[in-house]
């Protein structure tokens, strides 16, 4: 498979078809089998801290690549305007090294998500803090 057709759905079906990228907004999904030809499905979630989905001409592209290191494949690409382009084969440690970045990169957008405190609460805490009360 070399092109990935885009296809803007509100469900994913449980059928999928060879050569069609479909998305769900409503459920930040995107889903198609696998590029090499395995059959599998391969679902990724779309969001800031997880793959992002840009559209040109009706052409799609994912970022980051696709790792499919739990499949037997284990196939790696990219999706670019639609178009397949084969990645190299990661290791097990790049594999790792992967997921750790993978998981650093949600927790440092979670962090940013947090609510601030209010400049009392936070007045309120460096008094407790001076005084010895609150670590």
């Amino acid at each position: 498979m070399n092109d990935l057709t885009l296809q803007h759905v509100q469900y994913v079906p449980k059928q999928l078809e060879p050569g069609i990228l479909y998305v769900s907004k409503e459920f930040a999904v995107a889903a198609h089998l696998c590029a090499c030809g395995c059959g599998n499905k391969v679902s990724v979630p779309l969001g800031p801290a997880e793959w992002t989905l840009t559209e040109r001409s009706g052409r799609a592209t994912l970022r980051p690549s696709i790792g499919n290191w739990q499949l037997p494949c284990q196939s790696h690409y990219l999706i670019t305007d639609g178009r397949i382009d084969w990645a190299p084969r990661w290791g097990e440690e790049q594999i790792a090294a992967g997921r750790r970045a993978e998981g650093r990169r949600r927790e440092a957008y979670f962090k940013t998500r947090e609510p601030k405190r209010s400049l009392v609460g936070r007045l309120w805490d460096a008094l407790l803090k001076l005084l010895g009360w609150r670590g």
